[in-house]
């Protein structure tokens, strides 16, 4: 009980102000004067190290059999002792850190700090809704925020360096790690990309409340093929540096301190290994300064990959631009045999060293090492009621909602409702997937939700209704992580009929179904991205009970829900919210908070169609657009003959419980020259009955190039919030720098001719202007 009344005190946080949002990366440590005084200090540090110091920091191993009493006796205390650890992860909690620090600053020769990270991907313990969720809210503000709050937190708990960002795009919902990213698209990917990195980084890595950002996975993580976890990724430099390279890059020029490189093979050479990824372009071409971590056992995997034995790959690695190795212990184990070999060099390994002690001088670890981590501070900073609001806010303005027939939602306060589904009452999944400091049992399910906020005016009936599966050896694969399902032994003839007597009683049914949190994420492949039966038929026998459904949609991944997509009278995509899930979905559910959410990724009619996305390009032979519109094959025409071309919703796509209404576009020239600027405008009216924000998009198509160029590519966007009745004029500036794209010599440029200017409500919803730009 005095959980709920906690729950029920919330309140929806206001976002931040403009001046404290940081909006360029002008960190202090980028004056001339600051890089002079860290240069002389790292190489007097570096000059007094031991060949074994200075493998030792390019070492990062996971905290393992540490615990506070034993800090000095124990395997990591020891090596920290003699200085053979740079950094470790997976240490949580102020006082074991601040023990482990002691070690290195006082027991240790030279008293070099280490670094702690943590996988503080979509919040700390205030969990935020999980990436792909955050991104359909398209607020930048509300990006950053969720960052900076999740800094704030970490560091207050004692952890200086997040391996996060993750900005891999990715086409392949089959792949369970695109809950971890923002979608499909290179520019709303490179805008989150680096609001994220201004969030965590701030504008002074050594405050104490900011942390290290690390941009994963470099590069292409998210094009493995057949969607498959760690699986090849072979493509077309142009394709790489035009759709997948651009997020780390906006990273990179946003001031990111740390780059981890991926799983996957890049030109046949695995990117830890691929001396052309990490040194050519990432430092040569895009003059990155920070240093490079693999990923878990990275260089070890190497070896599977067929590149070598340990001692080989470990080589590789360092001699393509790696600094740190995470967990394999390869550098550790190999350089010093390698370096005597010849096949590394004193002044390769000496690099690797600086970097990362650069790192440390930056967070002001060698004028205080403990400036992470307060007992007492993180008491009052973490969990704390400003940061569930701030979740709270977030988790609403990222629910999409795709159907809402005869505007069953918002739902009345009053009569009686039955929340159904598998998930209504759980709240270990509601966190979703990487979310490993969260307070998974204290996150708000959904009926704890409801009854907190609405309780007094609408009677709320619950039962499950079905497992997550028919099949209990894959529920039991999908409980990952302590994230149980819950699993009902009853028959699912009694699941349904206590079910289907609850919705008998109610006026309205609320049916929560999906994914559980560990159907997507890391090693979460799936080969149907549909919903489970069990639940479909759950779905299919409350809908016989003649009342109004409103889906409850869980995912971490588009799904095909042409199969269910029709039995509903409304559906809400509310993907993994976080720790306030259920007052977040009761606050979109009742009107609180009116839907504004926009999809980053495509949800496609059926598998066959993946991958799908917007910005594909054109064929020689495409379907006549009116045939696409009404669904109809043509032979020897780009189409399927069992299936539409068209998408089942499409990238951007996003209902309100209001109406927007768009005017023409209107352009302030339509025949520029050199570097004009022309301005595209439109007029939109919230025509419906509620006030509401709609995310107006700008797409723009190249009709000419010297490479084929996508039918439409996002290049601008801005929320706007709009009273019911109320017009706004949203004008975008255009300029050659939106036209740019890499040439098949791989010169980024852009190239005079005919351009179409489309702002809409989505990707295929736009209203359409011409230009014609010329030199």
């Amino acid at each position: 009980m005095k959980k709920l009344i906690v729950i029920a005190t919330l309140a929806l946080a206001p976002m931040f102000s403009a001046q404290e949002m940081v909006t360029k990366p002008v960190q202090s440590y980028q004056t001339a004067q600051y890089q002079a005084k860290k240069k002389a200090f790292v190489d007097a540090l570096l000059a007094k190290m031991t060949l074994d110091e200075k493998i030792g920091q390019l070492n990062l191993p996971s905290s393992g059999d540490f615990t506070t009493g034993l800090a000095k006796s124990s395997d990591i205390g020891k090596k920290v002792e003699q200085g053979l650890v740079g950094g470790l992860f997976n240490i949580k909690g102020a006082e074991k850190i601040k023990a482990v620090q002691k070690v290195a600053v006082e027991n240790s020769r030279l008293k070099i700090p280490l670094i702690f990270g943590m996988d503080v991907i979509h919040g700390y313990e205030t969990t935020f809704p999980i990436p792909l969720g955050l991104a359909a809210s398209w607020d930048m503000n509300l990006v950053q925020q969720s960052a900076r709050v999740a800094a704030r937190e970490a560091a207050a708990d004692g952890i200086n360096w997040t391996f996060s960002p993750m900005v891999d795009i990715s086409r392949e919902p089959r792949w369970g790690r695109v809950s971890e990213g923002s979608g499909e698209d290179p520019y709303l990917g490179s805008e989150i990309s680096k609001n994220m990195v201004y969030g965590y980084q701030g504008k002074d890595l050594a405050n104490g409340t900011n942390i290290l950002a690390c941009v994963k996975h470099f590069a292409l993580y998210g094009a493995g093929e057949a969607g498959r976890d760690y699986n090849t990724v072979d493509m077309s430099h142009v394709r790489m540096f035009n759709e997948y390279f651009p997020p780390y890059k906006a990273a990179v020029d946003a001031g990111v301190a740390s780059v981890m490189a991926s799983f996957n093979e890049v030109d046949g050479v695995p990117a830890t290994g691929n001396r052309w990824l990490q040194t050519e372009v990432l430092r040569n071409q895009w003059k990155f300064k920070g240093f490079v971590v693999t990923d878990y056992t990275g260089i070890n995997e190497m070896v599977d990959h067929g590149m070598g034995d340990l001692q080989q790959v470990s080589a590789l690695a360092l001699k393509a631009g790696v600094d740190m190795d995470m967990v394999g212990e390869g550098f550790l184990t190999t350089l010093k045999k390698s370096l005597a070999e010849g096949k590394v060099t004193q002044a390769e390994i000496d690099m690797a060293a600086k970097r990362i002690l650069e790192a440390k001088y930056d967070l002001g670890l060698f004028d205080n090492p403990y400036k992470h981590g307060d007992v007492k501070l993180a008491a009052k900073e973490v969990y704390n009621m400003e940061n569930r609001n701030i979740a709270r806010s977030a988790a609403a303005q990222s629910m999409v909602l795709m159907k809402n027939e005869n505007q069953v939602l918002p739902l009345k306060k009053s009569g009686t409702v039955a929340v159904i589904g598998p998930l209504v009452n759980n709240s270990m999944n509601m966190p979703g997937t990487w979310s490993v400091a969260s307070k998974h049992a204290n996150a708000v399910n959904l009926m704890q939700g409801l009854q907190a906020n609405f309780g007094k005016e609408v009677k709320f009936l619950s039962a499950k209704g079905a497992n997550i599966d028919y099949d209990a050896k894959l529920e039991e694969i999908y409980a990952a992580h302590g994230k149980k399902t819950d699993r009902d032994n009853r028959s699912k003839e009694a699941l349904l009929k206590e079910a289907v007597d609850i919705a008998n009683k109610a006026d309205v049914i609320v049916l929560a179904i999906g994914e559980s949190a560990e159907m997507s994420g890391e090693s979460s492949s799936r080969t149907e991205i549909t919903i489970p039966q069990s639940q479909v038929d759950l779905l299919n026998e409350l809908k016989k009970t003649g009342k109004p459904i409103a889906v409850v949609l869980f995912t971490g991944r588009p799904l095909a829900i042409t199969n269910i997509k029709d039995t509903p009278d409304a559906i809400l995509n509310v993907w993994f919210p976080g720790s306030e899930a259920g007052s977040a979905i009761s606050d979109v559910l009742f009107g609180k908070v009116n839907p504004s959410g926009k999809l980053p990724m495509t949800f496609p009619r059926s598998l066959g169609q993946v991958p799908i996305y917007y910005n594909a390009k054109n064929t020689g032979r495409p379907l006549d657009q009116k045939l696409v519109d009404k669904c109809e094959y043509q032979r020897f025409r780009s189409n399927y003959m069992d299936e539409c071309n068209t998408p089942l919703y499409p990238f951007g796509y996003g209902l309100s419980y209001t109406k927007f209404t768009y005017s023409d576009v209107t352009v302030s020239n339509a025949n520029p020259k050199g570097n004009q600027t022309v301005q595209a405008s439109v007029t939109v009216t919230n025509s419906g009955n509620y006030d509401g924000a709609e995310v107006v998009q700008l797409y723009i198509r190249d009709w000419v190039g010297t490479i084929t160029r996508p039918v439409k590519e996002l290049k601008g966007f801005q929320k706007v919030m709009l009273k019911k009745g109320e017009s706004k004029k949203v004008t975008f500036d255009i300029t050659p720098e939106q036209l740019k794209f890499y040439n098949g010599d791989l010169k980024y440029d852009w190239e005079a001719g005919d351009f179409e200017i489309m702002i809409g409500t989505n990707s295929e919803e736009v209203k359409h202007s011409k230009i014609n730009w010329t030199k």
